[in-house]
């Protein structure tokens, strides 16, 4: 019996050795068959010559094409063997389609997507196309079903997942450039509501004055500084106790789980500049760009080259587009920031009196159109929901006092959706390129362009919308008329800056122009100026710029927004201040004698000091804003984004009625912040020492299916290394966003540029170049703008 036992479990261990080992043969073998093909002839019906795809050492392809169509159609099959997944979550996430793919947890992020009806706006878009463009469009979807069937095996995700990848349809394209409008304006709803319920709650001078755009750190390039209203005084607004007793959060450590805020982490924006050849060495206009996003695996954007016929295309493209976004053309060169402007106002409904189910507009009362969305989930039971909508934009949600709001979104707009992409590609000169991007069916940028005659401008990449009425910076009703939108303003009316007379131009999120200028553009969420100053006085100090001195503009971490916070944090942590308080002496000690100036990893003195601006800041404003707070729940005057125009005034001038009353005085406002960092950092155990700026901003770059899975993350997500920079230097870093590129190009002079992006040109974690270009960007080491010497060779044939 025991013999017969023993071998029954023998030959159970055999079987279950030889199924894991069949069984992991399987997986890579599978996995293997997900790896694009980069060698050989591949057949794809529809092109009209044959297609060569070359790549350099780091997977870089040069697609060499006689038609435009052709090109397409290769990049399409490029894009989908190395970032089909990217590509299928960029077209679900606008369209309300995540949870069709990853199950019951996308449901919420799919009923706020389903809103908006996407889908259906791309698919009118598309109808709307002109032909020159419906054909790129076509191709590029033929191209990319093409390279999924190309493939032994679907990407890694779909076994993952246990699905099968759909095909790419000419309207996912569409939906791609709606995912950016998402995630460039989509917090534009959410600052609206954030001022209006100030202006609702808040005495007309006060909420002037939070909400002003101005600051000491302005650096407009046409225009003198913003000015800033004085502070108000006690007649017009005074901190009671009671409400800041209830509203305040000091010493509940607790509420802050994260040293910074995450809000303020995943802050997006971006740094382009241009400067004209008469500044430059090579006397050829040069272009700096590093646009800043949430940085995932893969990176969001993708290298590559386009030769059609004679014209080289070079840059950075974005799977799911047929298009090169930033880069350069041989004659001219372009890149781009959000801009914060305003794209988007909410309308106030009004209920028609006499029947619940109608609203008033301007051509009598309306009754509210109604769709049923279903959305699909892997795994569970479909679920229906209502959309309503006005003929203003669809009912996205309430106000503080109740009132139903209809938003007004560019986005919404399938007309200037349906506006070629690939426009920029064929300009020839500065003046072109001001005209082809002026009313691009992009999310609103500032285009920083420079011609290969040396010559810089600056405008808008995008659809401005003509403002009657109102300036759209809180919620307003539309019922009557008198507000409303009419229509987009034309090419020739667009704000432009054309050779600025010392030859230089820079954007940072930050207003660019003053006056009506920047009166046209309206508020939609600008950036503090200091990003825009930092640049603007480094670029001031080249006489002779070279790429290289660009890229050091780029990778500057010096902490000059901070300093006068330090001096600030010192001059209240006097002797009396910190006698018997180790944790404030201890402060001192550190922001005192290891300052350096720097963002830089090892840096515990950058950390503390940039932590005890972060909550003096947080401290203030919950006091201030309580009334705000107490009409709404969800208040947060975080989303306003910039902070420093108000902040700085009231630390420094001290108003006595705008302090807390509980704690007796600014100087223990101040020291109430240092406590609550001390006891923070502390909590653990730790020592502030140990606390460094790379212990809190280190990357976390990971994979849609590695960041909750230990096992799947050490595989699929990049390193956890500390960064240096910060959202307030131009080399802009956190933990979860950054520079998605950085480059620097002088049209003519390709072979002379620097571009490098995290992660690699494949989204395969068995490809070489998943992962091959992150080391670079970590470092700040300089790749090259043009694709090295070819290492493997594809041709696509008819």
């Amino acid at each position: 019996m025991l013999r017969t036992a023993l071998r029954v479990v023998l030959v159970l261990l055999l079987v279950l050795l030889v199924g894991g080992v069949g069984a992991a043969v399987w997986v890579r073998m599978t996995l293997h068959g997900s790896l694009p093909q980069t060698r050989g002839i591949e057949e794809i019906p529809g092109l009209s010559a044959p297609v060569t795809v070359v790549r350099d050492a780091l997977g870089v392809p040069t697609i060499s094409a006689i038609s435009r169509p052709d090109a397409a159609r290769a990049l399409g099959f490029v894009h989908a063997q190395d970032r089909f997944f990217q590509m299928d979550l960029q077209r679900r996430q606008p369209a309300g389609e995540l949870a069709a793919l990853v199950g019951v947890r996308a449901l919420a992020a799919d009923r706020a997507a389903r809103v908006h009806r996407f889908r259906t706006v791309a698919e009118r878009a598309l109808a709307k196309t002109s032909a020159q463009y419906r054909a790129v469009l076509d191709a590029y979807a033929a191209g990319v079903n093409a390279g999924l069937a190309a493939l032994d095996a679907p990407p890694f995700e779909y076994l993952l997942l246990r699905t099968a990848p759909e095909p790419w349809r000419a309207e996912d394209s569409l939906l791609t450039v709606l995912a950016m409008f998402n995630t460039l304006q989509g917090r534009q709803a959410a600052f609206e509501r954030t001022f209006g319920t100030l202006r609702d709650t808040l005495p007309r001078p006060m909420y002037d004055f939070l909400t002003a755009r101005g600051s000491a750190w302005d650096a407009p390039v046409v225009g003198d500084a913003l000015p800033r209203p004085p502070i108000p005084g006690p007649d017009v607004y005074t901190l009671p106790r009671a409400r800041v007793a209830r509203a305040s959060r000091l010493g509940d450590v607790a509420a802050w789980p994260e040293p910074l805020p995450a809000d303020e982490a995943a802050i997006v924006g971006s740094n382009n500049w241009a400067v004209a050849g008469t500044r430059t060495a090579s006397g050829a206009a040069i272009l700096a760009n590093d646009m800043h996003l949430a940085i995932n695996v893969p990176n969001i954007w993708y290298r590559a080259v386009l030769e059609i016929g004679r014209r080289r295309i070079a840059g950075v493209t974005l799977p799911g587009l047929p298009s090169i976004v930033v880069g350069s053309n041989g004659d001219v060169a372009w890149g781009f920031t959000n801009t914060g402007g305003d794209w988007s106002d909410l309308v106030i409904i009004e209920p028609d009196p006499r029947d619940p189910g109608q609203y008033l507009t301007p051509d009598g009362p309306r009754a509210f159109e109604t769709f049923s969305e279903t959305i699909a989930v892997s795994g569970g039971a479909p679920e229906t929901i209502t959309v309503r909508a006005t003929v203003w934009g669809p009912i996205i949600g309430t106000d503080h006092r109740g009132r139903e709001l209809a938003q007004r979104w560019v986005a919404h707009d399938a007309e200037l959706l349906a506006s070629d992409v690939t426009r920029p590609e064929r300009v020839t000169s500065l003046e072109e390129a001001l005209v082809a991007f002026a009313g691009l069916g992009i999310p609103a940028q500032n285009v920083a362009i420079a011609d290969r005659s040396g010559r810089v401008g600056w405008t808008i990449a995008g659809p401005i919308p003509n403002r009657v009425g109102h300036d759209g910076s809180v919620p307003a009703s539309w019922a009557d008329g008198t507000r409303r939108w009419d229509g987009y303003l034309r090419a020739d009316a667009f704000p432009r800056i054309v050779d600025p007379e010392d030859g230089r131009l820079w954007t940072a999120n930050a207003p660019v122009v003053t006056g009506d200028a920047l009166a046209v553009l309206g508020e939609g969420g600008y950036a503090d100026g200091i990003r825009a100053r930092i640049i603007r006085d480094r670029l001031r100090r080249l006489e002779r710029a070279t790429e290289r001195d660009m890229l050091a503009i780029q990778l500057d971490d010096q902490g000059l927004f901070l300093e006068r916070w330090r001096a600030l944090a010192l001059e209240a942590l006097t002797p009396d201040a910190v006698r018997g308080h180790a944790g404030r002496a201890e402060f001192r000690r550190l922001v005192e004698t290891t300052w350096t100036g720097r963002a830089t990893p090892e840096s515990a003195a950058y950390r503390l000091v940039r932590e005890f601006r972060s909550e003096l800041s947080r401290q203030v404003f919950d006091a201030l804003t309580a009334p705000a707070r107490e009409a709404d729940p969800d208040f947060d005057f975080g989303r306003a984004l910039r902070s420093e125009g108000p902040l700085w005034p009231l630390v420094t001038e001290r108003p006595a009625h705008l302090v807390n009353p509980a704690l007796g005085g600014w100087p223990e406002q101040i020291l109430a912040a240092v406590d609550a960092v001390v006891s923070t950092l502390t909590r653990d155990g730790g020592r502030l020492e140990e606390r460094t700026w790379g212990d809190y901003n280190r990357a976390a770059v990971t994979h849609p299916l590695g960041a909750g899975l230990p096992v799947l993350g050490r595989w699929l997500n990049m390193p956890r290394d500390p960064l240096a920079g910060d959202i307030y230097t131009p080399r802009a870093s956190s933990p979860r966003a950054g520079a998605s590129e950085r480059m620097v190009v002088s049209p003519g002079r390709e072979q002379e540029g620097i571009l490098h992006m995290p992660t690699g040109q494949s989204g395969h974690p068995l490809s070489p170049h998943y992962r091959d270009q992150h080391r670079a960007w970590v470092s700040g080491e300089p790749l090259p703008f043009l694709p090295g010497p070819a290492v493997a060779t594809l041709t696509l044939v008819p």
